[in-house]
């Protein structure tokens, strides 16, 4: 169920006039959020919370801004700060227990709603939210009592009723669910979910004729409701109506691929009509859910049969050593994240990249993305005249010293982005180098030639530039920096390996000693100027090529520490955290990329961190 923020609108007013572009950014933040322009919002507060990181609001409206997003620990740290400022804020306290809650971490939800009563004890909604977290802990007695009392401050809450009757499915009582139920149809004869929990209690009645119909109704108001595919396939099956069951759980996996219950009910019935692809169910179903693991199973009564065996055995526990309780818990873990990424693996079929697909409601998490690694940082040029040209993010200071010796003709830049636009400038730039060349062959002027070589992808003729720049002048970080960015896109280039993921095997590689070359000259960089972050970046982009993640952790870890704002740093030390199953450290990172302008990091922590 969808929890609704509270959103506070605020006309800050700030005294002095120099502080009247604060205004501005408060204002238009706010604006965007109420036009959904999340992304836009957030770069809004964050120019307030720069220059007045004192006061709450900004980090409470960039909360909300990040839990539209789904960005739900970002958002949590946002209200966090803005309730340190601010302790009296039951918005900002009731906003943090619901990222709690969708994060599923229950008892701190509770917490955070309890105290939001004391601030307001006739909040109906908190109520209901705190039963929704107890009902999570399988607290029914509690749940029901806070439903009772949301319900008591407003009798025709329907979201309070839809949870009640939930609860009292939980617990036996259908009458009292079908009864609260009843009432939300009659005021809201088209809400899907009545049905689908109604269906859900008379299944549980074994009044299968009347679950049908209801399973029917959620179906014909919500089309995309698999649990109602999934339930009517279960009355189906239980009807001995095993062809129209399979029918159901198709439509409820091509909806949602990773119910693994479904699988193995499809799996009885395909058993049931000796259809093909029973056994290749029930893997399914393993793969996803450990309580499937279960080998040889020819029928339902076989299973529960099976389960019930299991728990008794799991009573009559046997002594194992430590070592072996150890091993054990290190293979469940290892289980465990397979799961997961089987899940993640089915769950993104439903993910097919479109370029031109358009988000026009904000929420950016929805958008189709391929996901794969920010680029490595090169050096490039600043093309006057060009509107596409975006803003230079990052300053450098020995970019700076090259511009100051070329006096800003062509103005040099760092950055991670293609620029094919810009060919012919570059080509350009080459012939102007060859001139320079000509009259005095410089380190600085065989650096500047092999840089708009790489940007105008003559490779080797770049290397070889580079090569001879350092010969004359072996102490210019840049001219190796330059040459293991050409290096590694020659590789690429032949498409042997790319982004994250990707791993090589080093002993069998034919490029195993372009690799080391590339790492040396990066290390050389280093070296020579210890604060230049873009060479531990690129550093680490390689290592992780190479499936080298521990090492390039470390990497990235130092490119924050020498530039604190570097949006792709986090982006990419996110990734490696996700593939490291470092779910809670990835979800921070992604969380300060999309903060810093990367919004695709929203879509990935939506996927693989939620």
């Amino acid at each position: 169920m969808r929890l609704r923020l509270i959103v506070l609108f605020v006309l800050c007013a700030f005294v002095a006039p120099a502080q009247v572009n604060i205004n501005h950014y408060m204002r238009t933040g706010q604006l965007k959020l109420s036009t959904n322009e999340y992304v836009g919002a957030i770069e809004n507060f964050n120019i307030v919370i720069k220059f007045k990181p004192q006061l709450p609001e900004p980090y409470y409206f960039r909360g909300i801004a990040k839990h539209q997003l789904e960005d739900y620990r970002g958002a949590i740290e946002d209200y966090t700060k803005a309730i340190n400022i601010k302790p009296y804020f039951p918005a900002a306290i009731e906003n943090r227990g619901h990222a709690y809650l969708s994060l599923g971490k229950f008892d701190k939800a509770i917490e955070d709603y309890s105290q939001a009563l004391k601030l307001s004890p006739n909040n109906s909604g908190v109520y209901n939210n705190r039963g929704i977290a107890k009902f999570s802990k399988d607290d029914i007695d509690g749940a029901i009592a806070d439903y009772n009392e949301a319900l008591e401050l407003k009798p025709n809450f329907v979201n309070g009723l839809i949870n009640r009757s939930n609860a009292y499915i939980a617990k036996k009582d259908h009458i009292s669910a079908i009864k609260d139920l009843n009432k939300i149809i009659i005021m809201r004869p088209h809400f899907a979910s009545a049905y689908l929990l109604r269906g859900l209690a008379r299944f549980e009645m074994d009044d299968y004729a009347s679950a049908l119909r209801d399973f029917d109704q959620t179906i014909r108001f919500d089309s995309e409701n698999s649990f109602a595919y999934s339930n009517r396939g279960l009355v189906k099956q239980r009807l001995d109506d095993n062809r129209g069951a399979i029918m159901d759980y198709d439509m409820a996996l091509q909806l949602n691929p990773t119910m693994a219950g479904v699988y193995f009910n499809r799996a009885i019935a395909k058993e049931a009509t000796d259809d093909n692809g029973a056994d290749e169910d029930f893997r399914l179903a393993e793969q996803l859910d450990p309580k499937y693991a279960i080998t040889r199973i020819k029928t339902e009564r076989d299973y529960w049969t099976h389960v019930i065996q299991s728990q008794r055995n799991n009573q009559q526990p046997t002594k194992i050593s430590s070592a072996d309780s150890i091993a054990q818990a290190k293979v469940e873990e290892e289980a465990a994240k397979a799961r997961r990424r089987f899940r993640n693996s089915l769950a993104n079929k439903r993910y097919i990249p479109d370029e031109d697909e358009e988000v026009k409601d904000g929420l950016v998490q929805n958008k189709n993305i391929i996901i794969e690694a920010q680029d490595i940082f090169r050096v490039s040029a600043f093309v006057k005249n060009s509107v596409n040209f975006e803003r230079v993010k990052y300053y450098s200071p020995a970019i700076e010293e090259l511009n100051k010796y070329n006096n800003y003709t062509p103005q040099l830049i760092i950055d991670n982005k293609e620029q094919s636009d810009f060919m012919q400038s570059f080509a350009a730039n080459v012939t102007y180098f060859n001139s320079k060349i000509s009259m005095n062959p410089s380190a600085e002027n065989y650096l500047c030639r092999g840089v708009f070589l790489f940007l105008d992808n003559k490779n080797v003729a770049s290397i070889e530039d580079l090569t001879t720049s350092i010969d004359i002048d072996n102490k210019n970080e840049l001219a190796y920096f330059s040459r293991a960015n050409c290096r590694l896109k020659m590789i690429e280039g032949l498409d042997v390996s790319s982004g994250l993921n990707q791993d090589i095997n080093i002993g069998n590689d034919m490029f195993q000693n372009d690799y080391k070359m590339m790492l040396k000259d990066y290390d050389k960089a280093i070296k020579l100027n210890p604060d230049f972050p873009f060479s531990y970046y690129n550093k680490a982009y390689v290592l992780c090529m190479l499936g080298k993640y521990e090492e390039a952790m470390g990497e990235y870890d130092t490119t924050i520490e020498k530039l604190p704002d570097m949006a792709e740093a986090y982006f990419n030390r996110g990734l490696v955290k996700i593939y490291l199953d470092d779910i809670d450290g990835a979800a921070e990172d992604l969380s300060r990329a999309g903060e810093l302008g990367i919004d695709s990091a929203y879509n990935i922590i939506k996927r693989y961190c939620n």
